[in-house]
């Protein structure tokens, strides 16, 4: 079972060494639509025992097979190979997002789309990524430091943006020589058999990439094995320190992209509708599910009332509706338990003494689905939950300060370090407290986003960054070979 316009193949089936196989444990994941509540899709399950086979084929791929020690320009050749047969089927791709999560269908094909180009960047590192390098040494004649595959890479990707962030991955340990196991969340299992049947398609050998989309037990059975050599996790920081953990135990490489509660600093120089216009419209961006979302807003006390007041105006003129509606700008959120989530912490802020500006209901015309209106508190202690925790929805908090370097401190004080934004007109001056601000990523006058450079956070937003040629580091290991003179490479 799977939704209109996907044409998977083998939906009941895992992909294991370069072969379609039925689960062993007999299982199946249901995924249900949060528009309609239905159950609009049906594949394997992984248990343990098919955790294993799968681990054991990259194994097996990895140490005796060809794929580690073909030419990078091969490599990134056969990527582009597969990212042709991923352009093609983008409609498909953007149909799943939007059965599975609720997204909204006017912006899926485009979405979909930078995720297959950023692909195509990724391959052409094979050319341009200096893979060795030769130096002078003092002792020796000679340094040669190589770059090698890391190894067998664990990928597990959330549900937000299933498609980009598994394809991020894949691209990544492939160009790089490794082999990977996919392991989708059980929400959005779909686009990872998409990218399964385009490797197979393109010809990347059997075992070099392998699909097990699973539960959360059977997840932890795969990070625990000894037979991986990295993980690469995006998803909560909860789960993220659970894998740090695991990992740390056996010093199993690891790059973590995790939560955030990102600030955008709004100087007095910033006209206030503007402002109002860039919060109000960007909170509602994937209903809010967004790690890098800007949640906290900060601004000046004396043009706090004015700026709380024009976002309200904007939250009020958002549409919310069915995510196939070109005019809907919010649809619902993912997930039952992620509405439960988001009314919980809207709770938390009227307990906190913030004013609820706006906001904080199902809508009133919505009689299914998982919908939450757009909401904003203002006056909000940062120190509070609501500003201090990722909540994951349409929800914006508003926070007084005293002064610029008063926001800089606000913006700094929370354990999360993902992104954030500085709205000003000058420049040089989002430059200077862009610098100030202890966050992986700061765009002038918004959520700007760059997926060719490097992406990631400080603190407990992650470890490691995605995107750029600082992506590939993690799936390489630096080799340092001495001689007595220099060898052709």
């Amino acid at each position: 079972m799977i939704p209109q316009g996907v044409m998977i193949r083998n939906p009941d089936k895992l992909f294991i060494g370069g072969e379609w196989v039925a689960p062993l444990s007999g299982e199946h994941i249901e995924v249900e639509s949060p528009v309609t509540e239905e159950i609009v899709a049906r594949v394997a399950a992984a248990g343990d025992a098919d955790m294993d086979r799968a681990v054991a084929a990259a194994r097996k791929a990895f140490d005796e097979g060809p794929w580690p020690t073909t030419p990078p320009a091969e490599r990134g050749a056969m990527l582009m190979k597969m990212a042709d047969v991923l352009e093609r089927r983008v409609p498909e791709i953007a149909a799943a997002w939007c059965a599975q999560i609720g997204g909204l269908e006017q912006r899926s094909e485009m979405m979909q789309m930078g995720s297959v180009m950023g692909m195509r960047g990724i391959a052409a590192l094979g050319e341009s990524f200096a893979w060795t390098e030769t130096r002078k040494g003092q002792m020796v004649d000679t340094a040669v430091i190589a770059r090698e595959p890391v190894g067998v890479v664990v990928g597990i990707a959330p549900w937000n943006a299933p498609f980009g962030i598994m394809l991020n991955k894949v691209a990544y340990a492939l160009i790089a020589g490794c082999t990977i196991v996919m392991k989708p969340s059980p929400e959005t299992p779909l686009e990872a058999y998409i990218i399964a049947e385009a490797s197979e398609e393109a010809g990347i050998p059997p075992g070099v990439v392998n699909l097990v989309p699973a539960d959360r037990e059977a997840s932890d059975h795969l990070i625990h094995s000894d037979a991986i050599d990295k993980v690469s996790f995006t998803g909560s920081s909860a789960a993220g320190m659970h894998i740090a953990s695991v990992c740390g135990s056996k010093m199993t490489r690891a790059t973590f992209e995790l939560g955030g509660k990102s600030a955008a600093i709004v100087r007095d120089d910033f006209p206030i509708e503007d402002a109002a216009n860039i919060l109000g419209n960007t909170i509602t961006m994937m209903s809010g599910q967004i790690c890098a979302m800007l949640s906290r807003a900060i601004v000046t006390k004396d043009r706090h009332d004015e700026l709380a007041g024009a976002i309200a105006k904007v939250m009020k003129g958002v549409k919310i509706g069915d995510p196939s509606d070109p005019e809907t700008q919010l649809g619902p959120l993912a997930m039952k338990r992620q509405l439960e989530r988001v009314e919980m912490y809207i709770e938390e802020g009227r307990k906190s003494g913030a004013d609820l500006v706006t906001g904080g209901q199902r809508p009133p015309h919505m009689n299914k689905g998982y919908y939450i209106e757009p909401t904003l508190f203002a006056n909000v202690d940062n120190t509070s939950r609501i500003a201090q925790e990722e909540i994951f929805g349409p929800v914006l908090c508003l926070i007084p300060a005293e002064d610029e370097e008063d926001a800089i401190r606000i913006a700094n004080e929370s354990n999360f370090g993902l992104n954030g934004s500085v709205m000003t007109t000058d420049a040089q001056a989002a430059y200077d407290i862009a610098r100030k601000v202890r966050t992986g990523v700061v765009g002038q006058n918004g959520m700007r986003m760059e997926f060719g450079q490097p992406f990631g956070g400080f603190k407990q937003s992650g470890i490691g960054r995605e995107g750029g040629e600082e992506g590939l580091w993690a799936y390489l290991e630096t080799k340092t070979i001495l001689l007595d003179a220099e060898p052709v490479v």
